[in-house]
């Protein structure tokens, strides 16, 4: 996939765990674990949102394109 997602970047920045962010989003740790790995083929704003409250950054931390790469 051309989009490369940088959750476990930000995770380990903030030092927080996946199970901590899936506790603070209400979300289970499985769907944490989709977005994660890049395996999530779309995601809500509201749970992007969510995220960058959380983490505190914008969505640019979290998501970057690369040309080339499916």
């Amino acid at each position: 996939m051309a989009i490369i997602v940088n959750l476990d970047v930000m995770l380990a920045k903030r030092k927080m765990s996946v199970t901590a962010l899936s506790e603070a989003l209400d979300i289970t740790m499985a769907n944490v674990s989709i977005f994660k790995t890049g395996k999530a083929k779309a995601v809500k704003f509201s749970t992007l949102n969510k995220i960058c409250e959380v983490l505190d950054c914008q969505p640019g931390d979290l998501l970057a394109y690369e040309k080339g790469k499916e």
